[in-house]
């Protein structure tokens, strides 16, 4: 616990660092009257006498793309489909067959809880107007003002309806990839709870500041589709509360079903097209790209995987695979839109090769119980991919991102300091939300339940009447 205090304490000062730097690169706006100082006197050429001077075009309103507006209801149904049924089984089939049902309803009522608040509050708090960089505006409240014909300038040729819709299967799924560090032995109500909260009081915010205009975005930190605000944020929640509640009875993994696991993994996959390629928020080149970036690194990462997995455990396993799949995928994500074919190749080995250790050696060395490794891969592939974004973004896949290698060092810095902030502020909060759960209902089951299973325990069910 002392150990988790102090991590706390040197997480905050990355919060409070990373807020006053994004405030100190931007200038301050100007007054009314300073703006209208600045205008040019003669904002046209007069025209010559005799003519009739030509107005100035207006810019075009913006109009929903029908063809854009197809393909992401596709991609929106896509990233459904990665938590229910994709995560469910996945998760599902690597718990304890005891545990399986339980493993896999914990996905199943996130994604119930985050649909519902996300449209009465969640969307406004992360997309709304700007407020000093940290929120977005309530304005919009249960979708007030969101019509049919409705249009936002985050994506601006698809209704927003839609733009939604897309946002929420995002925090699903986010709040979901945290469960597999606490299951087998967290109370059902006690990670319901966890849902409501944390997806209001740490995911909503950091959406805002890196996708919503808030102050990571104005710093210029890259993330095409969630390195930050999806897996490192939901990785260092998995680590974080792995602690706070401490150890199962049964530390070993014991997978029930690995065919469920493969299955689950090939829906992930699947899926992932949507999260990013998706994540263009068009039919365009971009999407192509992000498309052909997202499964090239995947491959590459999955073959890594099974080859250290090979050498240093003399086997290559099926869970390896399927793991180191998972892994490429979360590590392209925030890159995927930014960089070219050979730094979607380097960003799949590495996040074959570094997730593999932080599973393997770093989390026997550290003792915390991170039951299905949720930080291993999420938190740490997510953290290589924010990374190397700052690398390899290249300006001729998508001018908004430049990275170090072509010229710009700096992006490397702010790519960093995005992960800081990210890290703290989702670990202090995690903290917070369990203790607070912990002092109301508690978080464990009892000793009995969690030898029964929780299964049997919290839901009255098995997986399996054999």
């Amino acid at each position: 616990m002392r150990r988790l205090i102090s991590l706390i304490v040197v997480l905050s000062i990355f919060i409070f660092a990373g807020v006053l730097y994004a405030e100190q690169q931007q200038p301050n706006p100007p007054t009314p009257a300073a703006a209208e100082q600045a205008k040019p006197a003669q904002p046209t050429p007069s025209a010559p006498e005799g003519t009739t001077a030509t107005p100035i075009a207006s810019p075009a309103p913006l109009k929903i793309d029908t063809g854009d507006t197809a393909w992401m209801i596709v991609a929106t149904a896509l990233v459904m489909l990665m938590t229910l049924p994709g995560l469910a089984l996945f998760y599902g089939g690597i718990a304890k067959r005891k545990d399986t049902l339980n493993t896999m309803a914990m996905s199943f009522v996130t994604f119930c809880i985050v649909s519902v608040l996300w449209v009465i509050y969640g969307y406004t708090l992360s997309f709304g107007d700007d407020i000093r960089g940290l929120i977005g505006s309530p304005s919009k409240f249960f979708l007030a003002g969101v019509g049919v014909n409705s249009i936002t300038d985050l994506a601006k040729t698809i209704p927003e309806y839609i733009y939604v819709a897309f946002q929420l299967t995002f925090a699903a799924i986010t709040v979901a990839l945290a469960s597999g560090a606490y299951i087998e032995r967290i109370k059902f109500s006690a990670w319901v709870l966890f849902s409501i909260l944390w997806m209001s009081l740490v995911y909503v915010p950091i959406a805002h500041w890196v996708w919503g205009n808030g102050f990571l975005a104005k710093l210029g930190a890259l993330d095409f589709a969630g390195g930050t605000v999806v897996h490192i944020n939901a990785g260092i929640a998995a680590l974080v509360g792995a602690i706070v509640i401490g150890k199962r009875r049964e530390v070993n993994l014991m997978p029930n079903n690995l065919t469920l696991t493969v299955l689950g993994a090939g829906l992930l996959w699947f899926g992932w097209f949507g999260f990013n390629a998706g994540s263009a928020l068009g039919s365009n080149g971009l999407a192509s790209a992000a498309f052909i970036n997202t499964n090239t690194a995947t491959a590459a990462a999955a073959l890594a995987w099974m080859v250290v997995d090979w050498l240093y455990a003399k086997k290559p396993t099926v869970l390896g695979l399927a793991s180191g799949a998972v892994a490429g995928l979360v590590a392209i994500t925030p890159a995927a839109g930014f960089v070219n074919i050979t730094g979607a190749i380097i960003i799949g080995i590495t996040a074959g090769v570094v997730p593999y250790f932080a599973v393997a050696l770093l989390k026997p060395k550290l003792g915390y119980d991170d039951t299905l490794d949720a930080f291993g891969i999420h938190g740490v592939g997510g953290t290589i991919g924010a990374i190397l974004t700052g690398v390899f973004a290249d300006p001729a896949i998508n001018e908004a991102g430049k990275g170090l290698l072509y010229g710009n060092p700096g992006q490397l810095i702010t790519q960093l300091i995005a992960v800081g902030v990210t890290m703290a502020y989702s670990g202090i909060m995690t903290f917070i939300i369990f203790m607070v759960i912990k002092s109301f209902i508690g978080l464990r089951v009892d000793i009995e339940d969690e030898i029964t299973g929780l299964d049997e325990s919290q839901h009255g069910e098995k997986a399996y009447n054999m």
